[in-house]
């Protein structure tokens, strides 16, 4: 690691533990999804006035209620509707998901070329995750979709704290070496603080890693297989390993070595639910 590099690196630490690294907040309307989904009162009549108040956010639930994941054979437009068509938990998981891309803006421009990558790979792994969770295990999709859409979540106040410091960062590659590092524990962290669920809070700092170890497939496993799968056509230095081993495989029950057919037809069912985050 060069020395410009580890410089940073101690920096956005020292901002860690002295609690002046500023974590990001839940865009508004995603925490009152919240309160009115951890409601013992909630409904679909209740979660709809709340996600009413965004139109991009109401137009994107009705697309994702009408999309080839649900099969449905009634096209509908009504957001009352497509929450009931979906359930309430899962309406709620999926719009806080899509609430956060609010939050990946910046103002220079190598900061938001990063955020847009980030974005863009986050719906990816999202979908992946999704398909792989409703295909082959018993775990919630939403719940997979949500955890897809936050694995990187940590790059945020990286790059917070970079356009702050746009002196000690030039270059992209400096860049993607310290966000590589720093953003495992720091999603983590993000994710405690909005206080989701521990089983999704663990995913940031655990999915890169090739050799998880769990009893049954988790939202971990989850994520892993799917940035791996994400990543399939990419020179990214992880699939210079023996990434086809991950145990995360196995308790998926999925075979790494899928004939080109069946990869392409898994690439199509992913492009078309990544549309809805588009």
């Amino acid at each position: 690691m060069s020395n410009i590099t580890a410089e940073i690196e101690q920096h956005i630490k020292s901002a860690l533990d002295e609690d002046d690294l500023d974590l990001p907040s839940l865009p508004e309307v995603a925490l009152e999804i919240q309160d009115v989904a951890d409601s013992d009162t909630v409904s679909a009549q209740s979660l709809s006035l709340v996600i009413g108040k965004d139109a991009g956010l109401a137009a994107q639930l009705v697309r994702i209620a009408n999309s080839p994941m649900f099969r449905a054979t009634r096209s509908i437009d009504d957001l009352s509707q497509a929450i009931s068509r979906l359930g309430v938990d899962y309406s709620a998981n999926i719009v806080t998901g899509l609430a956060m891309r609010q939050m990946f803006q910046a103002t220079s421009e190598m900061v938001d070329n990063k955020l847009r990558q980030v974005w863009k790979m986050s719906t990816e792994v999202a979908s992946w995750s999704a398909l792989l969770c409703k295909k082959y295990t018993q775990l919630r999709p939403d719940q997979a979709t949500l955890a897809g859409l936050t694995h990187c979540i940590g790059v945020l106040p990286i790059l917070g704290w970079v356009e702050e410091h746009d002196n000690m960062i030039r270059d992209s590659m400096t860049l993607d070496r310290v966000i590589d590092s720093l953003h495992p524990t720091i999603g983590t962290m993000i994710l405690k603080h909005w206080n989701f669920a521990e089983e999704i809070v663990s995913v940031p700092e655990h999915y890169a890693s090739l050799n998880h170890q769990a009893d049954k497939a988790d939202y971990i496993d989850v994520v892993s297989v799917a940035h791996l799968l994400a990543l399939h056509d990419t020179d990214h230095p992880i699939l210079e390993s023996n990434w086809q081993s991950s145990p995360a495989f196995t308790r998926l029950g999925l075979n790494p070595d899928w004939e080109q057919d069946e990869m392409t037809e898994l690439l199509s069912e992913v492009q078309e639910v990544q549309s809805v985050f588009q």
